[in-house]
């Protein structure tokens, strides 16, 4: 069996890799020119996508990815405040927590080898057709067709395949414009290192401003103990966090801005809406270079809606299905869960225990629960800010955040 996987992104990278091992006939193309020129900072892997992962590649694979990981049992619990920096309560207590937060360039390089010559790089899919068998052809700008027995789209939140599959887009505007950014924890005062701590946190302000600090430390926290394996981006205990506003045309303005430019902006908005000033420390102090702006887009919660089409020789998954807001941390995990049940499927296409039809109807089923599963919750913090930009929202949450406040110093 011939497979195409369209997008090397980490759900395709996954897919690519597991065929590989199984001894499928693979190809996985991408626009990129290079694996680590990649948007994004740090994923979070949890117990599923681990195990889901340990099924696609060979073990000294998993052992690398540990070893450049920073494991979330070693952080101190979650934090919520508010936008003057109060405490308002507690996360969910990590000590059993098996989960992993790894730099996105870091899995995508590893996944990247796995693959390996099966991976081509600067190539665009423009298209798809089909033969007079009805067979599926892949189709580029740049060069002839390439014909398969089973294509996939793993080409994110705009992809060409999904949407030619779908008649249109799968996933539409969530309502947050979000900003990005990485500062070293020895950048900071030692007071704001005091209150951050070795943790993630999430601070939320009237008028849909919200701020979300996560705590990343592959190094000091690094989930196996093997130095000779480690390839981490991140070298020491590092912050990277996301800023988020209601998508409007002030905010999407800063869009067009970059670097040094984008980040003064944002101060200026947080500070126009209150914020203390050493609550923005983590954005005043950041690599300007790391700065940067993106859309929060989002497909349906109804499992029903995803992947909307009749089951065939071409399929899709992760964000190409069920584009997911980075608000739950679950986006690239369900995507390598995606690939690994989809290598079972077509695992048992070979053994001759079922056809290729089937085996995909049965794949886009549990990707539709999966997919409806983390947009869900998801759906529930984009929900929560935007909540807080109505004239109802703002009141209640600056009434609310103090006598939250009070009451967290009690329970102290």
């Amino acid at each position: 069996m011939r497979v195409v996987v369209v997008g090397g992104g980490i759900g395709g990278l996954a897919l690519g890799a597991g065929l590989r091992r199984r001894g499928f006939e693979v190809a996985v193309f991408d626009r990129d020119t290079d694996v680590a020129a990649t948007g994004g900072y740090h994923i979070t892997l949890d117990e599923r996508a681990l195990s889901a992962l340990e099924n696609l590649v060979e073990p000294e694979i998993m052992r690398r990815l540990l070893a450049s990981g920073s494991a979330l049992r070693l952080r101190e619990r979650d934090v919520l405040w508010d936008r003057r920096g109060r405490l308002l309560g507690y996360g969910p207590d990590l000590s059993g927590s098996s989960s992993v937060d790894v730099d996105r360039i870091t899995l995508r390089t590893l996944l990247a080898e796995a693959v390996g010559d099966g991976l081509r790089l600067g190539r665009t899919v423009s298209g798809i057709d089909h033969d007079d068998h009805g067979a599926p052809r892949v189709l580029f700008t740049d060069g002839p067709s390439i014909p398969a027995d089973l294509v996939v789209g793993a080409d994110g939140t705009h992809s060409v395949i999904a949407r030619h599959l779908a008649g249109g887009p799968t996933s539409r505007p969530a309502g947050i414009i979000g900003f990005s950014g990485r500062t070293s924890l020895t950048d900071l005062s030692p007071a704001e290192q005091r209150r951050l701590g070795p943790r993630s946190g999430f601070a939320i302000g009237p008028r849909g401003a919200a701020l979300y600090i996560g705590f990343l430390d592959p190094v000091g926290n690094a989930a196996l103990d093997a130095p000779e394996l480690r390839m981490s981006v991140t070298t020491g205990p590092t912050y990277i966090w996301g800023a988020m506003f209601p998508e409007s045309a002030a905010t999407e303005s800063l869009r067009e801005l970059r670097d040094g430019q984008l980040q003064a902006a944002l101060l200026a908005r947080f500070r126009r809406q209150g914020w203390a000033e050493h609550t923005l420390e983590v954005v005043a102090r950041a690599d300007s270079r790391s700065v940067a702006a993106f859309r929060f887009n989002a497909a349906s919660t109804r499992a029903a809606d995803l992947a909307p089409w009749p089951t065939g020789r071409v399929t899709a998954l992760g964000d190409a299905v069920h584009a997911t807001p980075p608000t739950a941390g679950m986006g690239a995990g369900a995507a390598i869960r995606d690939a690994a049940s989809l290598l079972e499927q077509l695992s048992a296409v070979t053994d001759g225990t079922t056809t290729l039809t089937e085996a995909v109807n049965r794949f886009e089923a549990g990707m539709r629960l999966r997919g409806s599963e983390i947009l869900t919750l998801a759906m529930k913090t984009v929900r929560w800010i935007l909540a807080t930009d109505t004239t109802l929202g703002a009141a209640a949450t600056t009434v609310t955040t103090p006598i939250l406040a009070a009451a967290a110093r009690l329970r102290r």
